[in-house]
């Protein structure tokens, strides 16, 4: 008997997708000020082997796109023939800040301060609600991507709720440079999923705005090493043979000590130690500079990329890293001694919601 005639067909929303197949499912969610209507875009690809079902997305603040390139690597990269479980992509779920370019919505809501929603609700609440009707609570596992705010670049870093073995299994295994312990933010995915028992990931990872080819391949061949490492693909989930990631509970900007025009010397991945010089603020003639030192042992994990800044503008986002030693065992930063390994698959905002406080 084929395998695939024991596995039963995942129905969503009005669609049944049958084992080894996969399907586009555009979800209603709104009318636009046109009268049209505007809907929620997934792909589901449904195995042909029995497996958890788990979720992927992006742009949740729609100008954090690279969560999209992500998903359509995987896209590329996957087949529901060779996969167990089911995996929804969501790779524009803020869609009418995807389409704008902003990171809110028309009703300048922040959709990830508006879970659960409500039917009935606002535009954010309608879309956090259909999200949540039909995707979170369909999944066993969330894997979300985000991005710095315009002018800002992260480190590519999973953040993940303390005190959870299995979240810390998970972060291990997917091999970003850092993992990050930030707490949960009222309203936001990752507080609604942790109500509901459903682990989630979140990386951090580029600019919004941009596409980064190592944001994007930190992303693929990470979420690759989390579905080898939960037995939905075949493949090495990396734990085996590739050095523990970085860890971090605590980080602090560094700010601009005055206006004008900065000079970095740092940037996001660089080992800093405290007092190192990371950048200098002079005037408009480069009168007067004033420099800003690293205020801990740490990694450096976003940065401003926009050099004219005002008084108090944040420029630097160091974690404290206990292992410093470590960090810097074989490069000055830890992006470029990731540089240097193979890969366990072959490639094919000023204050964010979760930022570290």
């Amino acid at each position: 008997m084929d395998d695939r005639t024991a596995i039963q067909s995942f129905s969503i929303y009005d669609i049944a997708i049958e084992a080894g197949s996969q399907a586009t499912v555009a979800i209603p969610v709104s009318q636009q000020v046109t009268g049209l209507n505007s809907a929620l875009a997934l792909k589901v690809m449904h195995g042909a082997m029995p497996g958890p079902a788990i979720f992927v997305s992006g742009a949740i603040h729609g100008d954090e796109i690279i969560g999209t390139a992500v998903i359509q690597r995987l896209l590329e990269q996957l087949s529901p023939e060779r996969l167990a479980g089911t995996i929804i992509f969501a790779p524009a779920v803020n869609i009418y800040g995807f389409a704008s370019h902003s990171r809110y919505l028309p009703d300048r809501r922040d959709l990830n301060r508006s879970f659960p929603g409500s039917e009935k609700g606002s535009l954010a609440a309608q879309l956090a609600h259909t999200f949540l009707t039909h995707v979170i609570d369909r999944c066993s596992l969330g894997i979300d991507i985000h991005s710095a705010a315009k002018h800002r670049y992260n480190l590519p870093q999973i953040r993940i709720a303390s005190g959870s073995p299995y979240l810390s299994e998970l972060a291990m295994a997917f091999g970003a440079p850092i993992i990050i312990e930030s707490p949960l933010r009222a309203g936001s995915m990752r507080a609604l999923a942790a109500e509901r028992e459903t682990p989630m990931l979140l990386l951090e990872a580029g600019e919004a705005l941009r596409f980064d080819r190592f944001a994007i391949d930190v992303g693929v061949v990470g979420v690759l090493r989390v579905l080898a490492h939960i037995g939905m693909v075949e493949g090495d989930d990396g734990l085996g043979d590739v050095e523990v990631p970085l860890r971090s509970t605590r980080s602090s900007w560094v700010r601009a000590p005055r206006g004008g025009v900065s000079r970095r010397v740092c940037r996001s991945g660089d080992v800093v130690r405290e007092g190192d010089l990371l950048a200098r603020v002079g005037g408009l003639f480069g009168e007067d500079p004033e420099d800003l030192v690293s205020p801990s042992n740490g990694v450096i994990i976003g940065h401003a990329t926009l050099p004219i800044v005002n008084q108090g503008d944040a420029l630097f986002h160091v974690a404290e890293v206990e292992a410093l030693d470590h960090a810097g065992e074989h490069a000055d930063s830890i992006v470029e001694a990731l540089a240097v390994s193979e890969p366990p698959f072959p490639a094919a905002p000023l204050l964010d919601e979760d930022e570290v406080l």
